[in-house]
């Protein structure tokens, strides 16, 4: 019989990449998954038991902001993510090309949480202290391509918004966004207008396949609706390789918009918190298992809640069989979670509330280390 360091069994496993979805155990050596499923044989040096809660990959977050204690919005990933059963996260531009080196020795070597990068377009990243693009120089395609080159597998691609917050021509942010992208081959992490004097559809003809627009379920102007129906351009992007990211935050996410699209089976490609430096301690504290039990309220399917923060992000960032799975050889990240029908109402950015519960962690595994 196999000796395993760490077997973790709970009343519910889920796997959107293997199929497994009931009763089993994911067992661990090292680093590394070795077996997992209904029937997993052998002893352990370490055994957790749930048989009350479910068992997931580790959760991946495609838009939040772990980041450096001196910028507008940067939190410790180890304290804001890990705990919470996050154990991969996309970081939002919180570097630029000005201070990328630092970012890489102070935030994704010095965690345990594997963080990657989608780098700010401006090259002082969230340095700036009113925008990120102050001034159009501050988008420098050429300092921006160069960090891309010295960050290597650490960057997954480029970060920009083009929101008022900018008081810089969203056109020529955007241009310099475009050109960047082409220039170094990375995809797009994209914020849009979400005012009247650009359209969504404009925006969208100029973004490529594989580029990702953030924010997808707000409710300001120019989202993803026109009198209650999914707009054709938003279905003619996706049919053209865009992809779409929730990026809840503080202003991105309502029920008014994601209830519509969801029922008209327009479902979000990936589920991110957005979160950042001003939810630390919230009541109810935000995090990606709440914005996972939103999406739910909004009528998304569990399961496909569920694939949409573990196989569907590792693909996106091209670590799918490293990450977002339970199959055997992948890394042993594990979130351990229990659904908690009491909890606080699940309320939108404009104060709408749903009622139904809220999933809550219980434990999390990085790397087959035990965190909590």
């Amino acid at each position: 019989m196999p000796v395993y360091d760490l077997i973790v069994n709970a009343g519910r496993v889920f796997c959107a990449d293997t199929g497994l979805d009931g009763p089993g155990s994911v067992a661990v050596t090292g680093e590394r998954i070795v077996a997992s499923g209904p029937d997993v044989d052998g002893s352990s040096t370490q055994l957790l038991s749930y048989p009350d809660a479910t068992l997931l990959p580790g959760l991946v977050d495609m838009h939040a902001h772990p980041g450096l204690p001196e910028s507008r919005y940067g939190v410790d990933p180890d304290k804001e993510f890990l705990p919470r059963c996050v154990t991969t996260v996309l970081s939002q531009g919180d570097a630029g090309a000005l201070d990328l080196d630092a970012y890489k020795q102070r935030v994704i070597a010095a965690s345990k949480t594997r963080v990657l990068l989608a780098i700010n377009l401006s090259k002082n990243g969230e340095m700036n202290p009113n925008a990120n693009i102050e001034t159009i120089e501050d988008a420098d395609a050429n300092a921006c391509v160069a960090a891309i080159e010295r960050g290597g597998t650490d960057v997954w691609g480029i970060a920009f918004n083009t929101g008022p917050h900018n008081p810089v021509d969203p056109h020529d942010v955007m241009a310099r966004g475009l050109e960047t992208a082409e220039r170094s081959g990375k995809p797009i992490l994209f914020g849009s207008r979400m005012v009247d004097d650009w359209t969504l559809a404009d925006q969208l003809t100029l973004l490529r396949p594989g580029d990702v627009l953030t924010y997808c379920f707000n409710s300001r102007a120019q989202n993803l609706l026109e009198g209650g129906q999914v707009k054709q351009a938003v279905r003619d992007a996706r049919r053209r390789g865009i992809l779409f990211d929730v990026g809840h935050g503080m202003a991105s996410f309502t029920f008014e918009t994601s209830e519509p699209c969801i029922a008209q089976d327009f479902r979000p490609d990936t589920i991110s918190s957005d979160q950042y430096r001003r939810h630390v301690s919230s009541v109810p504290q935000h995090d990606l298992l709440r914005t996972i039990s939103k999406l739910i309220a909004a009528g998304l399917p569990e399961r496909e809640a569920f694939t949409r923060v573990t196989a569907h992000p590792a693909e996106l960032m091209g670590l799918a069989g490293e990450i977002g799975t339970l199959a055997p050889g992948a890394c042993a990240d594990l979130a351990v979670l229990r659904f908690n029908e009491s909890a606080m109402p699940l309320v939108d950015v404009d104060g709408r509330k749903r009622p139904g519960g809220c999933w809550e962690p219980v434990a999390t595994v990085r790397a087959g280390e035990i965190i909590n």
